[in-house]
């Protein structure tokens, strides 16, 4: 089986699990595990920022930055095809009280100008507007990246109209391996980092979010009335820190073979638009002979498994797991079909 539906599915290697079982370990929510100590110390070291936390999953940390970012009443700017509104439970309402205020971006990136429209008066008929949320790489825009100046002019409006500037980085790693930028230039522009260490990174559980000492103190508590305290973490913990040792120059593989593979859809009849591939997600238009589940089923009988994110599109993650021999052998089934 090639599975492509997400970088979610990779397991651990076997230097990752020999990690693992001879991590040291002791109870996290003592603040006891050295190994969690060592990976949070590790994060706020890369990025340049003062504290992180350890959680189980994504969702959690950004559920929780945004809640430590905003009181109940608020309103939120992120894009309207951004995780933490269209994959997270509406947690943004149920978690934090919060609205938001969505913005049409360009394969889910926004501009600073959108921000800086977005923004509400102060009037006691509106939402106070709080906090600018971010996705880089943008999964729903094709695994899209900001421009790093971008980001910068984002900032600048946050600065000026006292919003804080949180960064869902489910794949940062992927955004600063295809432009070339520094996790210390993100550590100093946003107030709050979420990093996912289970998606291209490769580590079996777990994302970590960064930001300010007072900040994290904040997310400890809010993490555990979420219920993401953890006793021996350090046995997973000991992943992520494999995975950032080890497997984050690598992710410039996973872009070279996504190109690849969205060269072959080019050439078909059934393929419209694709989205453009600058990492390692390919979301194309299926048109023709087939609907998109067709296609995704006819690829299945081939041991091929992508998803159909919708009636007319496809998505494929290309990770880890999936070797330069997988590539060729997708292309060629590609071909024939």
């Amino acid at each position: 089986m090639i599975d492509f539906r997400s970088d979610t599915v990779t397991r651990p290697t076997e230097a990752m699990l020999e990690a693992m079982l001879k991590a040291p370990v002791g109870d996290d929510v003592f603040g006891e595990d050295p190994t969690v100590n060592r990976l949070e110390a590790l994060c706020t070291e890369m990025f340049g920022m003062e504290a992180a936390v350890y959680c189980p999953s994504g969702t959690m940390t950004n559920q929780i930055a945004i809640k430590c970012h905003t009181q109940p009443g608020d309103e939120v700017i992120c894009d309207k095809l951004s995780h933490v509104y269209q994959y997270e439970g509406g947690g943004i309402a149920f978690n934090s009280g919060a609205s938001v205020r969505l913005i049409e971006g360009n394969r889910g990136r926004v501009t600073a100008a959108q921000v800086k429209e977005s923004i509400n008066p102060d009037d006691a008929h509106k939402a106070c507007t709080t906090l600018v949320s971010l996705e880089n790489t943008a999964n729903r825009g094709g695994g899209s990246c900001y421009d790093f100046a971008d980001i910068q002019s984002i900032k600048e409006v946050c600065l000026q109209n006292n919003l804080k500037l949180h960064l869902d980085g489910a794949r940062i790693f992927n955004a600063l391996v295809a432009k070339t930028d520094t996790a210390l230039q993100y550590g100093e522009t946003f107030d709050s980092i979420s990093i996912c260490l289970s998606k291209g990174l490769g580590a079996p559980v777990g994302s970590v979010l960064i930001g300010t000492k007072e900040l994290i103190r904040k997310a400890r508590r809010i993490r555990k009335v979420f219920g993401g305290g953890m006793r021996q973490a350090g046995f997973m913990a000991a992943a992520g820190i494999y995975a950032l040792e080890h497997n984050v120059n690598r992710l410039a593989d996973d872009h070279r073979h996504a190109k690849m593979i969205a060269k072959a859809l080019e050439a078909k009849d059934f393929t419209g638009a694709i989205l453009p591939v600058e990492t390692n997600i390919i979301i194309f238009e299926v048109t023709g002979a087939y609907t998109a589940p067709q296609l995704a089923a006819k690829l299945k009988e081939q041991g091929i498994f992508v998803i159909a994110i919708s009636p007319t599109n496809i998505r494929i993650v290309v990770h880890l797991d999936i070797s330069a021999e997988d590539v060729r052998r997708t292309i060629e089934v590609i071909q024939l079909l």
